[in-house]
């Protein structure tokens, strides 16, 4: 596999009651250091409803992070497609993509709160098979084509987007996955890559990554799309909060675990993602005992990095999910150790430096007594110029 890939995964999942201005302009603050600090890529949710999970427009995030960043890559993580017009969202994805220069990168997805499909009259079935439905227009538009389509929400007569994408030929597109078939059934059909959102969050995601894409590739060979599929295209997420020591860390998360865990356990309708734990302490410690995260130092992160990458058989990306564990700086400071401390071992960096390091010491010592062997020898033959020998 190629180097890894880093970025960031921003549902978000903020408390509700503080300001959600302060709140939207942080978490693009955020994006703007991720940038700096060479992060390749951020990923904003959509939702409608719960309080947490404020953005309703991850378009709008990505236009307004791609006026601050350069190099940074954004992503809508994810636009749940069943709520939206397909051609509409093609299209506002197309002008993102010039506007950004070609930085976007376009996640499907669902809808993953029952509370914003309640207020469509939609069922979870239904933004299930409306994502299938939906997805295949989109990419039909993607790559070209005049669609006339039904669906239970939308028709379209002769449709067919304006302008051709920034990229060539096209942004990356993936689906969401969590725990089910779906979303690789659905990539592998198009040839579009993987989001594995909740890859850490149970046993069963992570249990699941190597058959994931085994499946996706069984379905891109149906299609007839084998050689448009590629492990690069895969992206996984999983929670890491690090500091210098683990007591560090460990105290850095008590300003905000357990309202993160309060809201997957008893506000949003995510049984797949089934953390557990009843105080501070027995939060912490579920993250690192179970697997699922790392709360600790850059040690600990890079392996568990590295178990994500035995397990699955290799990906392209890796993005930290958004939360609020901590507060903003020590937050900050996390993403930085991560960058500094945990990337250059996947990154292909880290290694020719501790190489080079490891070369010089094996030899200090015979260079040491070289070295004053030297400063001697210019010394006496200093002085036989002045003289004094």
């Amino acid at each position: 596999m190629a180097n890894l890939k880093f970025g960031t995964f921003l549902a978000p999942i903020h408390k509700p009651g503080m300001n959600p201005t302060l709140l939207l302009q942080r978490d693009l603050e955020l994006v703007e250091y991720l940038d700096r600090l060479g992060y390749d890529e951020a990923w904003f949710g959509e939702h409608h409803s719960a309080g947490a999970e404020i953005y309703a427009s991850p378009e709008i995030m990505i236009a307004a992070a791609g006026e601050r960043t350069s190099r940074i890559k954004l992503g809508t993580g994810v636009t749940s497609v069943s709520y939206h017009n397909p051609l509409w969202a093609a299209e506002r994805m197309v002008m993102l993509d010039h506007l950004t220069r070609g930085r976007v990168l376009f996640g499907l997805g669902p809808g993953s709160l029952p509370t914003d499909a309640m207020m469509l009259g939609l069922s979870q079935i239904d933004t299930r098979e409306l994502l299938a439905e939906n997805t295949d227009i989109i990419m039909r538009l993607l790559r070209g084509e005049t669609v006339s389509a039904k669906t239970r929400t939308h028709e379209l007569f002769d449709a067919r987007i304006q302008m051709a994408p920034y990229s060539d030929p096209l942004f990356d597109v993936v689906v969401a996955a969590i725990a089910s078939p779906t979303g690789a059934r659905l990539a592998g059909k198009h040839g579009i890559g993987l989001l594995s959102i909740a890859a850490t969050l149970t046993a069963d995601g992570f249990s699941a990554l190597q058959h994931h894409w085994g499946m996706l590739e069984e379905f891109a060979a149906q299609a007839g799309r084998a050689d448009e599929v590629d492990r690069s295209t895969w992206r996984l997420v999983g929670p890491f909060h690090i500091a210098e020591t683990k007591e560090q860390a460990y105290k850095d998360v008590e300003h905000g675990i357990e309202y993160w865990f309060n809201y997957l356990q008893h506000v949003a309708a995510f049984p797949q993602m089934d953390v557990r734990g009843e105080n501070k302490r027995e939060m912490i410690d579920f993250i690192n005992t179970s697997g699922i995260g790392v709360i600790g130092t850059a040690d600990e992160a890079r392996a568990q990095v590295q178990r994500l990458v035995d397990q699955s058989g290799g990906f392209g990306t890796l993005l930290i999910q958004g939360h609020d564990w901590a507060n903003p700086q020590a937050t900050k400071r996390s993403f930085e150790l991560f960058a500094q401390d945990v990337m250059p071992y996947f990154q292909g960096q880290a290694q020719p430096m501790l190489d080079a390091a490891e070369r010089a010491e094996a030899v200090r010592e015979g260079q040491a007594a070289a070295h004053v062997e030297a400063v001697a020898h210019m010394t006496k033959k200093y002085e036989k110029e002045l003289g004094r020998v």
